[in-house]
């Protein structure tokens, strides 16, 4: 149970996969998921501030 809880292969999985060439990519897509790569990144980078805060102060 514990070891589910802090697997983070598919978070980096999403970050570092190979487009699809079955799956059509128009600019509305490609933006979409800029987007969420983006809005993820900056929650673990908030995610990460706030641990450090908690367990240094």
């Amino acid at each position: 149970m514990r070891k589910d809880l802090f697997n983070l292969g598919p978070v980096f999985g999403y970050f570092f996969r190979k487009p699809d060439p079955n799956r059509p990519a128009n600019f509305n897509l490609r933006t979409m998921h800029f987007i969420n790569k983006l809005s993820l990144a900056m929650f673990l980078v908030g995610f990460l501030v706030l641990m450090y805060r908690w367990f240094i102060r």
